[in-house]
């Protein structure tokens, strides 16, 4: 994954800069060199690369001409029936100019087409596959109908590892001049969730304060619970003290202002780390899930943490 950053000023982004999807681009790679591919379909999390890899595809097919060949639509903004009978028919059914027989329209978000829509794109995908190819990006694939599945080549993208990011982190770090530390990579890595787009925001965010990139510094922009924090929380509770528990834990979601879904997330972080039997962490990592389940439904976020912290104190009295 690199940044979808892509001007007439900037060098044109090749295969090879995409990091953690090596086995995609290589099939990609070789449909491109032959100047024809199927009707595409990459699904996967965000920020692991799929708008940049179909950029690229454009680009390599086209070359100079890809902006009269290219027709990029994102369906979460118009994800009707009338948007593919309309720009998209209208794109699909020109000839394409250039060597290449056939145009491209790209669908970024497409599991937010209605299931007309769906329906009314998978015609049209069949009738005008002479003229356009289609290359269609989701993050869940299940939402797509099976009948625009069968028409296209599934690729799976994944979160990108640790080594990917931070290999790239460092590129950026060193064109711009930063100094970043192996601690405050991690805490990129942490924040970003495997998440290639969001911890380049993060970098940028980071550096507009400081050129010297630390731990802490990442932490303030992240906006999340420190882990030393939420483990004293845990530790409080785990120890029977729940009067601290509580109060530590209103400290730090009032001070840090850090809402109660992100708490949850850091405290199902710190479970493992705490130094309780295997079997204990499992049942409360299963109600740290249930408790996320109820804040989501609109449950009073402080009230379902207190719970949570009284299922800790229970937990460390030895009781279910």
């Amino acid at each position: 994954m690199v940044s979808e950053i892509w001007t007439e000023k900037y060098r044109p982004i090749k295969f090879s800069e995409i990091v953690g999807q090596e086995d995609i681009v290589k099939r990609i790679e070789g449909l491109t060199s032959s100047l024809n591919i199927p009707h595409l379909l990459f699904a996967g999390p965000a920020g692991t690369g799929k708008s940049t890899l179909a950029l690229i595809i454009v680009k390599e097919l086209f070359e100079d001409s890809w902006k009269e060949n290219y027709l990029e639509l994102n369906a979460s903004d118009e994800r009707g029936i009338n948007i593919v009978r309309e720009k998209v028919k209208n794109f699909a059914r020109t000839k394409a100019m250039g060597k290449v027989p056939f145009k491209v329209i790209f669908l970024d978000e497409a599991d937010a087409l209605t299931p007309e829509a769906q329906q009314a794109l998978r015609r049209t995908m069949e009738n005008y596959s002479s003229t356009c190819r289609f290359i269609l990006s989701c993050n869940y694939s299940s939402k797509i109908i099976d009948p625009i599945q069968s028409r296209c080549a599934i690729f799976r993208f994944k979160l990108l590892e640790k080594v990917d990011i931070s290999e790239l982190l460092q590129k950026i770090a060193a064109q711009e001049n930063l100094t970043i530390t192996p601690e405050a990579l991690d805490a990129l890595y942490e924040g970003s969730e495997g998440d290639c787009r969001r911890s380049i925001n993060l970098l940028q965010s980071t550096a507009s304060i400081s050129p010297n990139i630390t731990p802490d510094l990442v932490s303030t922009i992240i906006s999340n619970a420190k882990p030393k924090d939420i483990k004293v929380v845990l530790d409080y509770a785990l120890s029977g003290d729940f009067q601290n528990a509580r109060e530590k834990l209103l400290d730090v979601m009032l001070k840090e202002s850090i809402s109660g879904q992100d708490v949850i997330k850091s405290i199902q972080k710190e479970i493992w780390n705490l130094p309780i039997e295997p079997d204990i962490k499992v049942r409360l990592t299963e109600k740290t899930g249930e408790i996320e389940f109820r804040i989501v439904e609109g449950s009073d976020p402080f009230i379902q943490l207190e719970a949570l912290l009284a299922s800790f104190v229970l937990a460390g009295m030895g009781k279910e």
